[in-house]
């Protein structure tokens, strides 16, 4: 069953925003590489306009499923949407 965010610790909150970040923003740079409006892209990837101004702004998650649809919209590995976070050489 999944934990709410509010029985999670400030860390987990703080890595998840960072992992909303870049995810949102490789959406958006993949989507202006390809040409596309918000609203184009929604109507190729099934995603809600709303949903994606949120999810560009890092503001909300995406279902992986839904990830994959909006890969496929814009004709780019699923990969490429996840980059990985920077890792602190102190942890």
């Amino acid at each position: 069953m999944p934990v709410p965010a509010s029985q999670t610790t400030p860390e987990q909150r703080s890595a998840w925003k960072e992992a909303r970040t870049l995810v949102g923003h490789a959406v958006r740079t993949a989507r202006l590489s390809a040409g596309l409006t918000q609203e184009a892209l929604a109507l190729e990837s099934g995603v809600t306009r709303n949903m994606l101004i949120h999810l560009e702004h890092g503001d909300r998650g995406i279902s992986f499923e839904r990830l994959y649809d909006l890969a496929n919209a814009l004709g780019i590995e699923p990969a490429h949407l996840m980059p990985a976070p920077e890792r602190n050489p102190d942890q």
